[in-house]
């Protein structure tokens, strides 16, 4: 079943009298439990198809589905509450509020969400022992390593349970060894729990990992390949 469709989706920036083609026409069908990537030079489209894909921005034309809900249908309050309870975001500079704690960041989308807070809290140590930051609850941000937060940012996302993550260019700012760490965390996550993990990359070690690689170039899908398992 797929958890994201879009058809035919055209994304037009203008600035000025000048209109950039971001994306020309891109469909795309990605299934639930999917571990996928979208691969290309910068300025080739993939991050914009991944804002897309979460609702951060909208297309010129065409559609965008997440979860049977069509983003052009829908209001800008209907829009952010889907963000808040269906997709996680992992981004390239982790995001995290510098002077809430590892374990109040990871609550923080919960706080959002109304969970009450012996649940957050619950919820949130159990998913920072399954990345590996179990005794690292009340780190700042300043405190952890760069791949100790980018596992912090995971684990942020994983906690309210989404439909989908997506995570651009989640090991730009680590070293291979701490990057490999961490997909090997996503896939297991992937494998265990059925979360569908899509990532926009140029890092080989993400393309490898990878079970779909969607290469987009100039704003178009130039291949896209499902690996044999």
């Amino acid at each position: 079943m797929a958890i994201v469709e879009t058809t035919d989706v055209k994304k037009i920036y203008k600035q000025g009298n000048l209109e950039v083609e971001a994306l020309k026409g891109v469909s795309l069908s990605i299934d639930q439990g999917g571990f996928a990537a979208l691969a290309g030079p910068s300025g080739s489209g993939k991050t914009t198809m991944l804002n897309l894909i979460g609702g951060l921005d909208l297309a010129t034309s065409g559609t965008v589905v997440v979860d049977g809900q069509d983003f052009s249908k829908m209001s800008q309050s209907d829009l952010a509450e889907m963000r808040l309870r269906k997709i996680g975001f992992v981004f390239q500079a982790y995001n995290l509020i510098p002077v809430l704690s590892a374990i109040e960041n990871v609550e923080f989308v919960m706080l959002l969400q109304g969970v009450p807070v012996a649940e957050r809290r619950d919820r949130a140590r159990a998913v920072l022992d399954d990345v590996g930051l179990d005794g690292k609850y009340d780190r700042r941000p300043a405190e952890l390593s760069g791949g100790q937060q980018q596992r912090v940012a995971v684990a942020r996302a994983v906690v309210s349970n989404p439909a989908i993550i997506l995570a651009d260019e989640p090991t730009a700012n680590l070293d291979s060894k701490t990057g490999q760490g961490l997909l090997e965390m996503m896939k297991e996550m992937n494998e265990k729990k059925r979360v569908t993990f899509i990532f926009s990359t140029h890092d080989e070690m993400v393309m490898d990992y990878a079970r779909r690689l969607i290469h987009i170039r100039d704003g178009q899908v130039a291949d896209d390949v499902v690996k044999p398992d």
